[in-house]
């Protein structure tokens, strides 16, 4: 599998929002992004403005730190969000039955690293660093799964 990737930089909290706002409606079911990045990156940011992209109604998208995942409908699939970070074991993961949701719906997972051996190997990766200035923001996509190279068209000039 050949390893491809892409760099952006994001200007403003706004312009993170409409990157995952451009790439939310090439998503479909068995998609799998993996948002890695320090605290306050702007991991769940990027997954907010996503999610409310592709829901029928506006709903409040809160971070799903203590309840480990949210699910939300959207035009004919569910969308899983999970924060990762307080898990100690792989077990922990099976048990949100996060992995069956890999093969069927739309996944955003932070903090992906707790996901050891059960990473999805079709999945795309996010990685979040601050940038130069407080809103500025680089965003390093990386994919070995080529269905990642169509969807993200939209994020090349």
């Amino acid at each position: 599998m050949t390893s491809c990737s892409l760099s952006l930089n994001s200007t403003s909290p706004d312009h993170t929002a409409q990157l995952a706002q451009d790439l939310a409606p090439e998503l479909g079911d068995g998609d799998v992004i993996l948002l890695e990045g320090d605290v306050g990156a702007g991991k769940t940011h990027f997954a907010r403005a996503l999610i409310q992209h592709l829901m029928a109604h506006a709903e409040d998208v809160p971070s799903p730190t203590f309840t480990l995942v949210q699910t939300y409908p959207a035009a004919g699939t569910d969308i899983w969000h999970a924060d990762l970070y307080r898990l100690t074991s792989t077990s922990e993961i099976e048990e949100l039955g996060l992995i069956d949701a890999f093969e069927t719906d739309i996944c955003l997972v932070e903090w992906p690293d707790r996901l050891g051996p059960l990473s999805p190997v079709q999945a795309l990766m996010l990685h979040v660093t601050n940038g130069d200035t407080d809103d500025t923001r680089m965003i390093r996509a990386s994919w070995t799964d080529p269905r990642w190279d169509e969807k993200l068209k939209v994020w090349q000039p």
